[in-house]
């Protein structure tokens, strides 16, 4: 995560810049109703006695600690409306979600975009199809193809030659790609990455659409994209016939709320209704669903205008901590400049290494010195994110604290890692594809010493959290690249999940020669 900011002495959103003409259509529904709330309000005010799931009955019995916790209006909005009604709600509140998102349909998840990305692949793949699949994607859409049975062909994101950044998927790889497998029946992406990198999902689908292939985005990083001209065009405006968003990541809904946006003419929305209905609980949360419902009425009303703070505070964060001595910050015009169809400023990656630190010891330091939870960490950086709940207090907290982390740095130490581990290379790079993830997932396997695993076939997903990309993808053969990078990163505490042995003694394998797919 090595990161420049040219500009140290910027303290202001650029003065003079010029944006481009708003992208996103103006709403035509009336985005002041908001059915989930309203009927949750009906219900309240009728004292309803509800004989019906959930059983703590309005919080009726819930023990004190926890109520002190999270108060008592949490269980008062954890109800069950009666069938009629939370169909109705539904049903409203998702065209108001599809005219303010640019969709055909979409549909409220209450399990986060990973419910959404399962469900596509399933509406949109049979078992043996190939799909064209960017390697930088998250364990969700890779778990997509082991329930959906589909063949992956992955093709790696471009690297930025000086920084190690993955720069997006090509347009022109996906078409080489596309060419060298006209049987593909998808295109699946994830945009914006975690570093907030686009690709040029409108090129993606230009090439695509003019094979008749549809296209997919795992855009869970982006749902405030098209709310505002300074940040990148978002999936559905470029043309994806699908994408799934995380209102719950970026604005303001509660954790596991999400959207899963479609439109008709190479996929059915309906069957994209029916794989979200095979995947979702029907015992859904009111208070998550009521919260997608209040968190688009916020955007479609005021999301400009709440963004043009968000984008001051993070261009006004981003100067001053580069200013600091020790600290560096990814600078979205140099990735830009080296191929990045768009970059969200609002997210911020922020170097560390020259503080003498890992990015996983500051996030330790952060947390228990100054109180403050960044994104995620890694072997040389944190991510922090400044949303439309940001103040001006809460990024000067921010800014104070690596201010007092720089006056402390020391010497660089020995065990900084070799450049390998500083690239995303390791991670995102394809490998020879043996067997599809869900023939490898099913398949008889043994558990090997990581030091006899490099040729063996991988059976389970290996994957660094965050970002949540698999080192390790089940049906790739493994090479000892990956492994060193795996290696190193949990001696320097890496958290490592979807494993069997988290410490990865052991990695788990194919057993016996695997039939070719």
């Amino acid at each position: 995560m090595v990161a420049i900011l040219e500009s140290h002495d910027a303290m202001a959103w650029p003065q003079g810049l010029v944006l481009p003409p708003a992208r996103f259509p103006k709403p035509r529904s009336d985005h002041r109703r908001a059915p989930f709330i309203e009927a949750l309000c009906t219900y309240r005010a009728a004292g309803t006695v509800p004989f019906s799931t959930p059983g703590h009955k309005l919080g009726a019995y819930v023990g004190t600690e926890l109520r002190s916790l999270i108060g008592n209006d949490v269980f008062a909005a954890d109800v069950w409306l009666n069938t009629a009604d939370h169909d109705d709600a539904m049903e409203a509140a998702e065209g108001l979600a599809a005219a303010t998102w640019g969709a055909e349909r979409s549909l409220f998840l209450t399990n986060g975009s990973s419910a959404g990305n399962h469900a596509y692949l399933l509406a949109a793949l049979k078992p043996g199809d190939e799909v064209i699949v960017g390697r930088d994607l998250h364990q969700s859409l890779l778990v997509g193809l082991i329930l959906s049975g589909a063949r992956p062909i992955y093709v790696a994101p471009r690297l930025h030659p000086d920084l190690n950044v993955g720069l997006g998927i090509a347009a022109a790889d996906v078409a080489t790609a596309l060419d060298a497998h006209p049987a593909a029946k998808l295109v699946a992406l994830v945009s914006p990455s975690y570093a907030g990198v686009t690709s040029d999902v409108a090129g993606v689908v230009a090439v695509a659409h003019e094979r008749g292939v549809p296209v997919y985005v795992d855009e869970a990083w982006g749902p405030h994209l098209g709310f505002h001209p300074a940040l990148p065009r978002s999936a559905m405006a470029s043309g994806a016939d699908g994408a799934v968003t995380s209102t719950h990541k970026l604005l303001t809904s509660l954790s596991q709320g999400a959207i899963l946006n479609a439109r008709g003419g190479l996929v059915s929305p309906s069957r994209v209704a029916a794989t979200v209905k095979m995947g979702r609980t029907t015992s859904p949360s009111l208070p998550i669903l009521a919260s997608i419902d209040a968190c688009r009425r916020q955007m479609a009303l005021a999301g400009e205008d709440l963004l043009d703070l968000a984008l001051e505070l993070a261009w006004s964060a981003r100067c001053r901590i580069a200013a600091l001595p020790g600290l560096d910050v990814l600078d979205p015009a140099i990735l830009r400049a080296g191929g990045a169809a768009g970059v969200d400023p609002t997210k911020l990656l922020i170097d560390v290494h020259r503080l003498g630190m890992t990015g996983y010891e500051v996030d330790r330091v952060l947390r228990d010195r100054y109180g403050i939870a960044v994104e995620g960490s890694d072997l040389v950086g944190v991510v922090c994110l400044v949303t439309v709940g940001d103040t001006p207090e809460t990024v000067d907290h921010l800014v104070d604290a690596f201010a007092a982390l720089a006056a402390e740095r020391r010497p660089l130490a020995g065990y900084m890692p070799a450049a390998h581990l500083r690239s995303s290379g390791a991670v995102v790079a394809p490998r020879k594809q043996v067997l599809s993830p869900r023939d490898a997932f099913f398949a008889p396997t043994r558990a090997v010493p990581v030091a006899e695993a490099a040729g063996e076939v991988a059976a389970e997903l290996v994957i660094p959290y965050p970002p949540g990309i698999p080192v390790l993808a089940p049906g790739e053969v493994i090479d000892a690249d990956k492994l060193a990078y795996l290696q190193c990163g949990v001696a320097l505490g890496m958290h490592v999940c979807g494993a069997e042995d988290p410490t990865l003694r052991t990695v788990r394998v194919v057993a016996g020669p695997p039939t070719p797919v």
